[in-house]
């Protein structure tokens, strides 16, 4: 396998394992027990890695979302409680997650994931995928558990500002991008019916060469791992499989 077929793989189960903790009923109950809804939690606890920013910079970041959703995931909650301390709390209802997940999982393909994936995340470029950034300074964990999900937390983190630099780059709106995601995930990033795009032929190919993109600058950033290119795949597929059958494990 070599890195751009490593980046065609792992983009849809990086992005299903990355989110797999974010509605989960314990991540719920967990932002209840510190005043917040679980899209509060969501909003402040992803975009907290960075800092106590504003609300403009959130959007900037999370340009697949409307201004109106940013205002209810992220400036509404601010105004109750500190962005790092949540992103430090979300880390840990991600953490609880993996525990009650990934206990079949064997600890040195975690380990592989969570290694690797914290050496391709340094590759990036300053400010090219600043959830990535926020992660690797605020959190290096031991754990096995807790390391492989933060490595997949964080390959999901730097995709994702990969791809919104080459939707950019592409001169494709964001939320057009969004809406070609499909309608659910348009309307789940605070989009309405008046903010839906003209789809077009151009419009469909610019999407797809985003997408290229994004496959392209993830494989030259997946290069570091060179002679594990195979057991990262392998080992990140356990991972996949395992949110279909669950292994509790850890402390």
């Amino acid at each position: 396998m070599n890195p751009l077929e490593l980046a065609r793989t792992l983009a849809a189960p990086i992005q299903t394992i990355g989110a797999a903790f974010y509605f989960d009923p314990a991540t719920r109950d967990r932002a209840h027990a510190i005043g917040l809804n679980v899209f509060e939690f969501y909003g402040l606890g992803r975009a907290g890695v960075m800092g106590d920013v504003e609300p403009a910079r959130v959007l900037e970041v999370f340009a697949f979302f409307s201004p109106g959703a940013i205002e209810g995931i992220y400036s509404v909650p601010r105004a109750r409680r500190a962005p790092l301390a949540t992103a430090r709390d979300y880390l840990e209802a991600a953490y609880a997650f993996a525990e009650r997940t990934f206990g079949g999982v064997d600890p040195a393909a975690l380990e592989l994931v969570g290694a690797g994936a914290r050496r391709v995340a340094e590759g990036a470029r300053p400010g090219e995928a600043p959830l990535a950034e926020g992660y690797l300074a605020i959190a290096d964990p031991v754990e096995p558990l807790h390391r492989g999900y933060l490595g997949a937390i964080l390959l999901r983190e730097l995709r994702g500002g990969v791809h919104l630099g080459a939707v950019r780059a592409l001169g494709l709106a964001p939320s057009a991008a969004s809406y070609l995601e499909g309608a659910d995930v348009f309307a789940l990033h605070g989009f309405g019916e008046d903010d839906v795009p003209e789809v077009t032929d151009a419009l469909r190919a610019s999407k797809v060469a985003a997408e290229g993109r994004t496959d392209e600058r993830m494989a030259e950033l997946l290069g570091v791992l060179d002679g594990s290119l195979d057991e990262f795949a392998v080992a990140v597929a356990a991972m996949r499989a395992a949110l279909d059958d669950p292994v509790a494990g850890g402390r």
